[in-house]
């Protein structure tokens, strides 16, 4: 069982290997559809390249033409013209189509996962109603008595900086549409661990918001608490 960085691609639950080892596929996936697009526009895109004032504006213009992110769209602007031949194009189109058949699902099925229009804010008192949900879904049992006093609880842990909650926000509507809880622990050989559990609203689930809450939490955990283990255990 393997151990890194918060923010690596690897995670020490071992549980939850077929889940992460979907995410890379996903990734990969989406990267590799976004130069197939760019393939197929490519008249577009060196217009968009050619009508950039600096890298960043061409970055940013060819994640808007292709719909896709700054880090694929730096790809596109990185392919050399050795790409444009009509086998490399065959070549990267049987890879997509590879990706897809060994995909359970795309993101074209699940669009949320992508992360674009997914964003994690600190979890505060304003937070109450969806930790209500979350413990009515997942904590049935606990009286509200109970759930009242394990968020005073969790906010605590957030002020003295062993934890970090985050509410997941779909940013096209602004509704909250999970939780995810980092909390500090001893790891193995004396390493100091980040238990990670993520919680999606039954009603959004099959979305694909907990993969982009997985990968935001990945980058704000390693701001939150650089040099520590990403551990991700079962669903909050």
């Amino acid at each position: 069982m393997t151990s890194s960085p918060v923010g690596t691609a690897h995670d020490r639950d071992t549980a939850h290997d077929s889940a992460t080892s979907h995410d890379r596929v996903q990734d990969r996936r989406e990267l590799t559809a976004a130069l197939v697009r760019a393939l197929e526009r490519r008249h577009e895109v060196l217009d968009a390249i050619v009508d950039a004032e600096d890298r960043a504006t061409a970055i940013s213009a060819i994640a808007q033409l292709l719909d896709t992110d700054d880090a694929n769209a730096e790809a596109v602007l990185g392919l050399t013209f050795g790409r444009l031949t009509k086998d490399e194009r065959r070549r990267t189109q049987a890879e997509l189509d590879d990706l897809d058949a060994s995909l359970e699902w795309t993101a074209s099925e699940r669009p949320a996962s992508t992360g674009r229009t997914l964003r994690l804010r600190t979890f505060t008192e304003a937070g109450a109603a969806i930790y209500r949900r979350r413990c009515a879904d997942q904590r049935a049992d606990w009286e509200a008595d109970r759930v009242d006093t394990e968020r005073a609880a969790g906010l605590g842990r957030i002020d003295d900086e062993s934890a970090a909650w985050f509410v997941a926000e779909d940013t096209t509507g602004g509704s909250a549409v999970g939780l995810v809880f980092g909390e500090l622990s001893s790891g193995d050989g004396g390493s100091t661990d980040v238990d990670v559990a993520i919680w999606i609203d039954p009603a959004e689930r099959k979305k694909g918001y907990g993969t982009a809450a997985l990968k935001h939490a990945r980058r704000e955990l390693a701001r939150e608490f650089p040099g520590t283990v990403l551990v991700v255990r079962a669903p909050a």
